[in-house]
């Protein structure tokens, strides 16, 4: 139902982060929107269905991605797996913890690609 329904909308919506990613077997380009949080250096997601989803599997086996938030696109790479101990760290206190109730106990940290790292390593 999300996939065909409530993400379409919300990715037309321009409200939510929409994370870029490419499938890992079919090499289609999928968008999904996503509770996303800026960390240092980087980003942080709320797996909310947790790791076994297909974008976090797509992420995770092509090692990069791209956010669109704000109206601009980030490059992103090294996905990771990390706790709730690491991601609550790495959140601001300001941002809300996901609720008890949802069972949340992974998230998905990424790094963000400095223009830096971008000139050095041109496109091949």
């Amino acid at each position: 139902m999300n996939k065909r329904l409530f993400n379409p909308r919300a990715i037309a919506s321009g409200t939510w982060p929409v994370l870029i990613h490419v499938g890992r077997t079919s090499g289609t380009t999928y968008r999904t929107p996503l509770d996303a949080h800026p960390v240092d250096g980087g980003y942080l997601f709320v797996l909310v269905y947790g790791s076994r989803s297909d974008w976090v599997r797509n992420v995770l086996t092509t090692g990069s991605a791209r956010l669109r938030v704000d109206g601009s696109e980030v490059e992103l790479t090294a996905p990771r797996l990390v706790g709730e101990t690491e991601a609550f760290q790495a959140l601001p206190a300001k941002v809300a913890r996901p609720p008890k109730l949802l069972r949340i106990t992974e998230f998905l940290r990424m790094d963000q690609v400095s223009e830096d790292h971008r000139r050095q390593d041109p496109p091949n």
